[in-house]
């Protein structure tokens, strides 16, 4: 706070030697400075007594130092566009993109239907539960008995033949254990590009939704944007109904 400068009056030079005369306005005024800054350590104190020492507010945390001056922190805002959706939506159109999510989807579901996904890793573990009469029945529950096959059949989801299948066919396919790890890894590059195929739909699907946001967002009609758009999503905007005539 800068002190009042003081306001001087013209002396007799026989008086220069008692220095600058001080006047009731100066007083005043530096009376003035002097309560203002009084009070306001006052108001201080007061404040620092009374606080709660269990007191919070978000802006603790959500504000810093710079240069000695307390401002907020900015959020890291996620990137709205991504720049593949950039390089698509400024280079093809809507039905493009649709008919290539259109297409992903088709052999989407013909995966889905040659694999069924018996095994796949992130498919959640059915459960199969039998009901006995007794506890004795319980310690001696044999699940190969119950389900007619052979012991080393138990663990399969699918293509566990019963035994009497067993003595009355032949196995057709793979029998030998080193046929059996080769099937095993074909199926897990079948799910893995299954995997791909799913993301890069859902990546189409996206970049249609914006690019027909961006399309509606030429109407001239009022709107409010409800959503704000994201990588992962485009934005909501709500516009005012317009009656037909």
């Amino acid at each position: 706070m800068v002190v009042p400068e003081l306001l001087t009056t013209k002396k007799p030079a026989s008086r220069k030697h008692l220095g600058l005369l001080e006047k009731k306005k100066d007083y005043k005024l530096r009376a003035d400075d002097y309560h203002k800054k009084q009070n306001t350590l006052a108001a201080l104190r007061k404040k620092a007594l009374e606080k709660n020492p269990d007191e919070f507010y978000f802006n603790m945390i959500n504000s810093q130092l710079q240069d000695g001056v307390h401002t907020a922190k900015r959020p890291k805002e996620e990137a709205e566009v991504t720049e593949e959706q950039k390089r698509i939506m400024k280079t093809q159109d809507i039905k493009y993109v649709e008919m290539k999510r259109v297409a992903e989807a088709k052999k989407i579901e013909r995966m889905k239907g040659e694999l069924h996904l018996l095994d796949a890793d992130r498919k959640q573990k059915n459960k199969h539960t039998f009901f006995v009469d007794t506890k004795k029945e319980v310690k001696s529950f044999d699940l190969a008995k119950q389900l007619n096959t052979a012991p080393q059949l138990v663990d399969r989801v699918y293509n566990r033949p019963t035994l009497k299948t067993l003595e009355t066919k032949t196995i057709q396919g793979a029998a030998d254990p080193c046929s059996v790890k080769k099937l095993a890894r074909q199926r897990d590059h079948q799910y893995r590009i299954l995997s791909q195929r799913i993301d890069r739909e859902k990546k189409m699907f996206v970049i249609s939704q914006k690019i027909q946001t961006r399309k509606d967002l030429q109407d001239k009609a009022k709107k409010v944007k409800v959503k704000k758009e994201t990588a992962t999503s485009a934005a909501i905007y709500k516009f005012e109904s317009k009656r037909k005539r």
